[in-house]
């Protein structure tokens, strides 16, 4: 994969974001620490971490969807940080989401066609050049054109997840944050899923943030990888180095947690990860003995 552009669409300069905490008098929650990231135009961030890591607050955050405590969010050579309202109904023609259940994000009570022919709408488009427009949308993702008049209860998981990056694609933006959205899904469902997104991008050139819990969809997908833990990033690079031979010991027990099918390697990557993480819990207790 290459990416047509090398100017950053999107670019994260020592991005901070904190919730006040419920206790009275208590400090705030730091959520994210001094992130600093960039999305070429064209091309796919795969950013990993365990749940509870940070990853999905960082999409939340580009997206105008959690505070900016510190730091600037760029894009397309603007600072959105502190967009308002406005401006961020403005940004949603270049940017867009994917969220992780395809069924929950979709209004179950609106059929299909109403569901993509909403954001066409809000910009203005004429119903008949939005029933045109959902119509080729609804081939870009390779579904059947009598989905426009069914209820998204008619799909299957995989179909309704199709549905959703239609929907994301329907004002052609130049950026989806793709926030977990093939982790519902069944392996083979993913794969497709996945090979649909790459596509996509091949076709029309729009970037992705990808959010993943798993190395092996990131690898597949992403130009680069960047690894969060407890809020930083603690290793980013190209997305072969650092899912098959990375450097950072969490992203080394993230490569080893990842189930591969020969059964004799699965079980030496257990004994490779206990023995990681009980060479860690040493280095913690003498580090702690020391101080």
């Amino acid at each position: 994969m290459s990416t047509t552009e090398s100017a950053p669409l999107l670019t994260v300069d020592n991005l901070a974001v904190e919730y006040p905490s419920k206790k009275f008098r208590a400090r705030p929650f730091r959520a994210l620490t001094d992130i600093n990231i960039s999305i070429g135009r064209g091309e796919t961030l795969g950013l990993v971490g365990e749940s509870g890591s940070g990853k999905t607050t960082l999409g939340r955050a580009i997206l105008g969807l959690a505070p900016v405590t510190a730091g600037t969010i760029s894009f397309d050579g603007k600072d959105i940080s502190h967009a308002t309202r406005r401006d961020r109904r403005d940004l949603s023609r270049d940017l867009q989401v994917v969220f992780q259940d395809p069924y929950t994000s979709l209004n179950p009570a609106l059929e299909i066609g109403a569901i993509l022919a909403e954001p066409l709408g809000v910009q203005g488009m004429e119903p008949a050049a939005a029933r045109k427009r959902v119509k080729e949308l609804l081939d870009q993702v390779g579904l059947p054109s009598d989905a426009i008049n069914r209820l998204p209860r008619e799909f299957s998981g995989g179909q309704r997840q199709r549905v959703a990056i239609a929907r994301a694609l329907a004002l052609s933006p130049k950026l989806i944050v793709c926030d977990e959205p093939v982790s519902a899904l069944d392996l083979s469902t993913q794969a497709r899923v996945l090979d649909l997104f790459l596509q996509i991008q091949k076709d029309t050139g729009v970037s992705y943030l990808f959010v993943s819990h798993d190395l092996d969809v990131v690898r597949h997908i992403s130009h680069r990888v960047a690894v969060m833990y407890h809020g930083e990033i603690v290793e980013q690079g190209p997305a072969d180095a650092v899912t098959t031979d990375p450097d950072h010991p969490y992203t080394q027990r993230l490569l080893l947690a990842s189930p591969v099918p020969d059964p004799d390697r699965q079980e030496q990557r257990r004994a490779d990860r206990h023995r990681l993480l009980e060479a860690q819990r040493m280095q913690h207790e003498q580090a702690g003995a020391l101080a």
